[in-house]
């Protein structure tokens, strides 16, 4: 055609003959015959690229099969029911050769499909059956994939047990990309009410394996497998047991979200869908349908193990309950219905108002809870537009409601802390708008009542917060809740002071006025963290009460912490001063100095409760100094790098001296890496060991933040470099981030540092064990830590080189310096860490090891009177003398052991030129 006719006559024949021929070369014995045996054979190659082409070829083709089989099935199928129709008419009423030619069709018909189901099974057998559980992944993909394309688009044919049960097998794939297509293919199966019937055997036989991929260690097939029981749930009745949705529910709190969503999917079918049948009735209809969801949501919530997560249940049910979840009327009707019969009990309604919560959070941020990642989201145009409208809907609903729930739940802690939490989420402009100003007038009076009852840190936390938020200067009623902030520190200040001025005078309190004192300066610390409090001067008397505290050790520890805080945010406060706009006056030098005295003072204070007070006290004192030392350290007057301006005056730079600093790194040692915290922890329950642990990694970091930032000398590192393979577990995160920024500061003197931490190890264990204890276990564990750090210095070498040779030379005299006089009999006792040198040898570059030789071989010759009486030390001498050699391997010990191995052919042909 190409050579014979015009292109016009082409596209007019082509068009012509496209119905009739678009399947011709189907049946013309030639050329799917011949394709068909071509990729048969090719799929059977030892070359992974011809077998993976073929492979893919062969699948493709054979769904292109299944649609054309389908659709003669179809025309077969009408042919038939044609031909029976005019069968079924008299003779008088059938057209001439109408049925001959109907017979004649359906012959056709059903010589395609034999054709066609010829070619199906030769491609079947001869390529899928091979290929579906070949050794490479991709391979099978393909072919799982594509059976699922034929059960769907054919089911009549390839919908049996024959065929599903190669899908069953692989489901047990070692691959995940495997595993996943087993499970897209199952799902196009199960979502049809239709095709799932016809599944029970495949069901009833590989349930059990389905449910337990919920757990796959693949995200994306964790979450496929929920969603196919999901399917399953929905289209197939009492299938999954209570046992195997019981495994499931517990994933709506996973820290992935497109699990997590899952998973709340099918917790909303199983549980809580029921509830949806009057959605679409009458407004009381759908109250009670919603008030039925809640009802059963609060079941679950509360019998779960997770009963304090309500974000992450919230965010699980957010895409498929919203509309139930946002409903505020049906949410805050519950919560003030006075106890009745169908009354909410104590837990359900703790549980109900963190729901609340959690949903006006979801409802006008968007974001999931902290903790469970979903990737950066962007919001369109249309999501924000529907977030300012729930919020919007919320406002005009929660703010005459909101001071009658904190007046119902105010006792409660556990209760008004999340209600405390929900003015964040509203437009708090409505309050100067309409009649609306009246309910900010109750709020504040709330707020009030509930400061005055609690002494819970986390409830006057979060009205501290509230009270910040409505203090706004951008909003229009800023001077009432101002003055409503004036008045409720007035009140505490003079409370405040007339217990302060008892405890000075009477040297001691009665435990009640003790606890009262307490209660009222621990609400003005955590006020003072939020607010500017300068106006009332809080920091004298504060001051007072520790120096008496410090002299007499008469005050209660609660007094002398909070007392301590107060004064710590009022520094903080007189330093933001200074630091602010750039329209406000600079200070005097005067008040600089002042403010200098009492930072000194404060300080100082801090550093007598390190050493003198309780654990709870030396607790506030060092994570309060060491927060001070780092604002005031070099970064902050200095200014930082990049061309960052200094946030204070260089008069305000405080330095901690050298006994601070030793006491510092004591505390550490005694409250971090104390060996008798960390047995005694194990008798706790394990949410107080969680606590524990978590202050005292708050500890740790405060600590390594002084020395990354320049306050303290990179050397005091020491004491905490040296715990890092004993406390790994604990600690490893913080001490990796620190050794990687301590090098990033200076290398050479992060190398001397990790050679103290060294040098102090193996003297501590000199001094317990004697010279004996080289051959303990706690030396191998030193020798431990010294192959970690030696594996930080990476494969720079260039970059390390120098820091390695004064590491290498200071480690020599370490280990060449002889006892003091007293012990002048034990000679060298400190030749033992040339053995944990040597693991550092690996990492010098060749040249560096032959000078290194020399030095210690000049050590060695100014100690020979010392070897015959140290022949048992001077072995370690032996194994550094190894690790430097340049025809040795990186590892003395290793090399030690390969010795006398033969070695592999190939290797014995390139070193003999071969």
């Amino acid at each position: 055609m190409l050579r014979d006719c015009q292109n016009s006559e082409i596209i007019q024949q082509m068009t012509e003959s496209f119905e009739e021929g678009q399947h011709g070369v189907i049946y013309d014995e030639y050329l799917v015959d011949n394709l068909v045996a071509l990729l048969t054979s090719m799929s059977d190659s030892q070359v992974r690229a011809f077998r993976h082409t073929s492979t893919l070829a062969a699948m493709k083709l054979m769904t292109g099969l299944v649609r054309v089989s389908l659709s003669v099935s179809v025309q077969k199928d009408n042919s038939q029911r044609q031909y029976e129709a005019e069968r079924a008419k008299g003779l008088s009423h059938r057209a001439p050769g109408k049925l001959e030619g109907l017979l004649q069709q359906l012959r056709e018909f059903q010589e395609k499909q034999e054709e066609l189901e010829s070619l199906m099974n030769g491609i079947f057998k001869g390529v899928f059956v091979h290929r579906y559980r070949d050794l490479v992944p991709e391979i099978r993909a393909i072919c799982i994939e594509e059976m699922g394309q034929w059960m769907h688009h054919y089911s009549a044919s390839f919908l049996t047990d024959g065929y599903l049960k190669y899908i069953g097998w692989t489901l047990h794939d070692k691959q995940g990309e495997v595993r996943l297509k087993c499970l897209l293919a199952l799902k196009g199966l199960y979502c049809c009410r239709g095709t799932a019937a016809q599944m029970e055997f495949f069901t009833s036989r590989f349930k059990e394996r389905m449910v337990s991929m919920v757990l796959d260690k693949e995200p994306q097939v964790a979450v496929e497998a929920v969603r196919l029981l999901t399917l399953i749930l929905q289209n197939m009745e009492d299938v999954l047991t209570d046992s195997d949705c019981e495994s499931i529910f517990p994933l709506v709190y996973a820290s992935s979200r497109p699990l997590a969503a899952a998973a709340g999917e099918f917790l909303y079918r199983k549980l809580l869908a029921p509830a949806e049948c009057a959605q679409g009735g009458e407004p009381e209809e759908r109250r009670q349908a919603a008030r039925a969801f809640f009802r059963s949501l609060l079941c679950f919530f509360i019998e779960s193990e997770f009963h304090d997560h309500a974000a992450y249940l919230v965010d699980s049910l957010w895409d498929c309950a919203a509309p139930l979840l946002k409903d505020w009327q049906v949410l805050t009707g519950l919560l003030l219905e006075e106890p009745s019969v169908e009354g909410l009990g104590d837990r359900q309604e703790s549980a109900l108002i963190m729901i609340l919560v959690a949903s006006m959070r979801q409802a006008t941020e968007g974001h999931p809870p902290v903790g469970r990642f979903s990737g950066k989201k962007v919001f369109s145009a249309r999501e924000r537009k529907m977030q300012a409208e729930d919020r919007l809907k919320l406002t005009q609903h929660l703010i005459p409601l909101l001071p009658h729930l904190l007046t119902k739940f105010s006792a409660d802690a556990e209760k008004v802390v999340p209600l405390l939490e929900a003015p964040r989420y509203l437009d708090l402009a409505l309050y100067s708008t309409g009649r609306l100003e009246k309910y900010l007038e109750l709020l504040l009076a709330q707020l009030w009542e509930v400061v005055d009852k609690h002494t819970d840190a986390e409830v006057l936390g979060e009205a501290s917060q509230t009270l910040h938020l409505l203090c706004q200067p951008e909003l229009a009623f800023y001077s009432r809740a101002d003055l409503a902030r004036s008045r409720l520190m007035d009140h505490l200040a003079d409370k405040f002071q007339h217990k302060a001025t008892d405890l000075l005078q009477a040297s001691f309190l009665e435990e009640e006025d003790a606890y009262s004192m307490a209660a009222t300066l621990k609400r003005i610390a955590i006020f003072h963290s939020a607010h500017d409090l300068t106006p009332w001067r809080f920091f004298e008397p504060c001051m007072h009460l520790l120096h008496h505290a410090v002299d007499t050790g008469e005050v209660p520890q609660e007094v002398v912490v909070s007392a301590m805080t107060c004064s710590y945010f009022s520094l903080l406060w007189e330093l933001a001063h200074l630091s602010g706009s750039a329209a406000e006056p600079l200070p005097s030098q005067e008040q600089l100095l002042g403010l200098k005295e009492q930072v000194v003072s404060f300080c100082s204070l801090c550093q007598s409760c390190l050493m003198n007070m309780d654990h709870k006290v030396k607790e506030q004192a060092f994570l309060l100094l060491s927060d001070l030392l780092l604002i005031l350290g070099p970064q902050s007057s200095r200014g930082g790098g990049g061309g960052h301006p200094a946030l204070l005056p260089p008069e305000l730079e405080y330095q901690a001296e050298l006994a601070l600093q030793f006491q510092l790194a004591g505390f550490i040692v005694d409250h971090v890496f104390s060996h008798c915290q960390a047995q005694d922890s194990e008798e706790e329950e394990e949410a107080l060991q969680i606590e524990q642990l978590h202050q005292r990694r708050n500890l740790l970091a405060g600590f390594c933040k002084l020395i990354v930032y320049g306050v303290l000398e990179l050397s005091a590192a020491s004491d905490v470099f040296k715990y890092y393979s004993k406390f790994y577990d604990d600690y490893g995160d913080i001490i990796k981030e620190t050794l990687n920024r301590a090098r990033q500061i200076d290398r050479t003197e992060w190398a001397h540092t990790l050679l103290l931490s060294l040098q102090q190890l193996l003297t501590q264990l000199f001094l317990e064990q004697g010279p004996g204890g080289v051959d303990s276990a706690a030396f191998q564990e030193i020798r431990d830590l010294a192959r970690r750090f030696s594996l930080l210095f990476g494969l720079h070498q260039l970059q390390n080189r120098s820091a390695l040779v004064v590491l290498h030379k200071a480690g020599i005299k370490f280990a060449f310096q002889e006892a003091g006089s007293s012990n002048a009999q034990l000679g060298l006792v400190n030749l033992p860490f040339l053995e944990l040198l040597s693991e550092f040898s690996p990492r010098l570059m060749h040249p560096d090891k032959a000078p290194l030789l020399s030095y210690r071989m000049m050590m060695r010759q100014s100690h020979l009177s010392s070897e015959e009486s140290e022949a048992s030390r001077w072995a370690s001498f032996l194994i550094y003398q190894r690790s430097l050699s340049p025809q040795e391997g990186a590892d003395p010990q290793r090399d030690l052991e390969v010795k006398g191995r033969p070695r592999p052919a190939a290797k014995r042909r390139r070193l003999d030129g071969g």
